[in-house]
């Protein structure tokens, strides 16, 4: 299993998730997604179902 993955949304980077101890913690590459930073996802998959949250204007969901 990679130990990080690019999240894309829409064809943009959205950011990085880095496997840590207990999840993936998530950087992002542009303040459009910034409000996901340094959060922790159980997988790569859950970490881009919040970012697509976000830029579909879900943010209650996404944060």
């Amino acid at each position: 299993m990679p130990d990080s993955y690019i999240i894309e949304v829409n064809s943009q980077t959205a950011g990085i998730v880095v496997r840590s101890q207990g999840g993936y913690c998530f950087f992002a590459s542009s303040d459009r997604f910034y409000r996901l930073e340094g959060q922790l996802f159980r997988n790569a998959r859950e970490a881009e179902r919040a970012a697509r949250k976000l830029i579909n204007g879900d943010v209650t969901e996404a944060a």
